[in-house]
């Protein structure tokens, strides 16, 4: 997509900002955005496309590692796993696994931002990371000591050119949040309005890109040693976490990401949810400062219907949102999880964090359109095409072969009846099939992933009683009802003959017979942890696999 979508424009009320017409923001804005006349937004395009293009030179391993950052990573390692050899292995099972994970987290923790960021990736991997190592890592997303208050200090004066006192009224000490590249604080500027100061860590580009080299060189020494390693595939996690951060390192790229998106949802009318405007003039590639907002914490339920909110359609205006402006407009929020969303008290979202945003070329964005819309109509081998466009096949790969190989014209196999054994064979055997074919999951097909299993999370604390199957089909003909004669014209098709949803191709996605009507998610969580309960078993006493 363009870098904005400031084109088209919705109906807003003569009382309203004039720059909702723009941007999904509060009705009662502390200032006025206006794209044209922001002064760090020019060359912007630029910079993106350098920085990305600059990800494979900071990949490229030499010969010999960058002895010191690798040194320091191999050692904080390796006295996790000493620890948890002489402690928690010989216990076994649940308790082995646990200690485990524990200690890699306390270790990625020491080892600082890079490596706090890399445990944020691995902690969206469910189904992929022992559950153990995915709940311990998922700690890293906002328990990561703050830096202290005098180096704060120091880069926001120095990024401003000006004394602290000069720009805020007041500027709390303690953080609102740290994470691994930077930490807000709550501020006042000293003409009144409240802030979220976003502040870079000291070094951490610097940092980051050494890393970078470390992991490198390592990734690729690390296939097929070990079966975490071999189901993750090292050197594309690298490549996923290069890509990922290096973004992240230019608080004026992350602006106009929340610009971006804000577009998308003025366009697409999506007003249940909203972004904080960015300051006009107090961005920089290391400091960003932008409008506070207010609201209930995400798993907040109690407080959420107390003040009358129904969690289910916020839930559903959620998905929608999300599903439009990847599908229709390439771009969508890469990061979704409850400390990035705050519910205000007439219902609206407010959405935070934009450093990881997800943005997809045309090429890519019909491709991810086309896979939804044949997986909804149960078209196999239009699905298995869609997922080579995006890249996650190689271009070459021969598509009648995937589908005759992982059989995935065959009846639905419910993981539920089958035995520890089976499920671990199936298991393995799939994971190695598609290894041979090269598969690996491309930066953006990863973050929709990541953010469909947290929505899928949140069904279980907002709406665990919803009817999935029912959901489905509301969401797919709003689809059809809002954007259907769109989704044709890109995709080549009739019309006046829209793909029809496939129940059953639905239900086969999530492992039930055609026998069954109704699907709460209380019940996909029961099949879920008799699954669990199945891995478990095979696993048995003897320490994680």
């Amino acid at each position: 997509m363009p870098s904005c979508v400031y084109r088209e424009r919705i109906e807003t009320l003569p009382s309203d900002p004039p720059d909702l017409a723009l941007g999904a923001f509060s009705a009662e804005g502390p200032w006025i955005v206006e794209p044209d006349r922001l002064v760090w937004r020019r060359g912007l395009d630029r910079d993106r496309a350098r920085t990305r293009a600059g990800v494979p030179g900071l990949l490229e391993a030499g010969r010999l590692p960058p002895v010191g950052r690798l040194a320091r990573a191999l050692t904080s390692v390796g006295v996790a796993l000493a620890g948890w050899y002489l402690v928690e292995r010989p216990r076994g099972g649940e308790v082995s696994r646990r200690g485990l994970s524990r200690r890699l987290r306390r270790a990625f923790e020491r080892l600082g931002s890079s490596y706090v960021k890399l445990g944020q990736i691995l902690s969206s991997g469910e189904g992929l990371f022992p559950e153990e190592l995915v709940g311990e890592f998922k700690l890293l997303r906002d328990q990561v000591p703050p830096e202290p208050f005098d180096d704060v200090r120091t880069l926001v004066e120095r990024e401003l050119g000006a004394r602290l006192g000069a720009v805020f009224a007041s500027f709390d000490e303690q953080p609102l949040a740290a994470a691994s590249i930077a930490q807000v604080h709550a501020a006042r500027l000293r003409s009144g309005e409240d802030v979220v100061v976003k502040v870079q860590r000291p070094r951490v580009a610097e940092l980051v890109r050494a890393d970078l080299g470390a992991m490198a060189w390592l990734a690729p020494r690390l296939v097929g040693r070990i079966p975490i390693a071999a189901l993750a595939n090292p050197p594309a996690l690298v490549e996923l976490f290069a890509e990922t951060v290096v973004e992240e390192l230019d608080f004026r790229l992350e602006a106009e990401n929340m610009l971006d998106i804000a577009a998308v949802l003025a366009t697409t009318g999506q007003r249940a949810i909203v972004v904080p405007r960015p300051h006009p003039t107090l961005v920089t590639r290391r400091l960003l400062v932008m409008e506070r907002l207010h609201g209930f914490a995400f798993d907040d339920v109690e407080s959420m219907r107390a003040a009358g909110i129904d969690t289910g359609a916020l839930l559903r205006a959620g998905l929608i949102a999300f599903l439009e402006g990847a599908l229709l407009f390439g771009v969508f929020h890469g990061d979704l999880h409850g400390g990035n969303l705050l519910v205000q008290r007439d219902g609206r979202t407010a959405l935070l964090d934009f450093g990881i945003t997800g943005r997809l070329a045309e090429p890519e964005r019909v491709a991810f359109l086309r896979l939804l819309v044949m997986g909804s109509a149960g078209d196999v081998r239009g699905q298995v095409a869609a997922l080579r466009d995006l890249g996650a096949f190689p271009p070459e790969t021969d598509l009648e072969a995937v589908v005759r190989d992982l059989d995935l014209e065959g009846p639905v196999k419910d993981p539920t009846t089958m035995s520890a054994d089976e499920l671990t064979a199936e298991l393995g055997e799939l994971t190695r099939k598609l290894l041979g074919y090269g598969a690996r999951a491309p930066k953006e097909l990863m973050l929709f992933v990541k953010n469909m299993i947290f929505l899928d999370g949140a069904t279980a604390t907002l709406a665990p009683d919803l009817d999935i199957l029912g959901e489905i089909a509301h969401v797919y003909l709003y689809f059809v009802r809002e954007h259907g004669e769109r989704i044709a014209r890109e995709l080549g098709l009739d019309p006046a003959r829209p793909v029809e949803l496939d129940i059953d191709a639905v239900r086969a996605s999530l492992g039930v017979g055609d026998q069954v009507e109704r699907l709460t998610y209380r019940d996909v969580q029961r099949r879920r942890e008799t699954v669990r309960e199945r891995l478990r078993e095979r696993r048995g006493p003897s320490g994680p696999e």
